[in-house]
């Protein structure tokens, strides 16, 4: 992957995987999410200091599709909180490196959450770095590392950002 020059309909069908999954992780049909993933999957919501410094250390770490099924099942069916609403804003998708089937991304991203009766506010907001791959079915994400600027985050993260 030496080339940092990706085609048109390559760049828009990369700006539409950002976009559907923020559609569908908005939605809160969680039996979506997985499915923008390969099988064999990373996904790491990290700190930045801890990306940055290299420490292994996440707040959340899902190896696999299955272990991203794993927390669709404990969000339904486990996890108890007070309910909310999020919202995604995500920002144009920046190729770092492109090869035929294979793209290295990055994006920022502010999610936005409402609970019942309370107005919204600021949730997370950080930088996706993404590979995203090729597959029969479509692009989709080989790893998805959500890197979050802020050292503090409320208590809890339940549903995926």
């Amino acid at each position: 992957m030496t080339t940092t020059t990706v085609n048109f309909e390559d760049y828009l069908q990369i700006a539409q995987l950002h976009a559907d999954y923020a559609q569908a992780v908005d939605s809160g049909d969680w039996d979506l999410w997985p499915e923008f993933f390969t099988e064999d999957c990373l996904y790491k919501l990290i700190p930045r200091e801890n990306h940055e410094r290299g420490f292994p250390l996440a707040t959340l770490l899902f190896e696999s599709k299955g272990m991203l099924k794993d927390r669709v099942y404990g969000i339904r069916e486990t996890l108890f909180h007070d309910p909310y609403y999020q919202r995604h804003v995500v920002g144009a998708p920046l190729i770092r490196a492109a090869g035929k089937d294979r793209f290295e991304v990055e994006a920022n991203y502010a999610v936005f959450r409402t609970k019942l009766s309370q107005e919204s506010t600021v949730f997370n907001v950080g930088r996706y770095i993404d590979v995203i791959v090729r597959t029969p079915q479509g692009l989709k994400f080989a790893s998805r590392l959500c890197v979050y600027d802020s050292e503090m985050i409320p208590n809890s993260i339940i549903y995926p950002i």
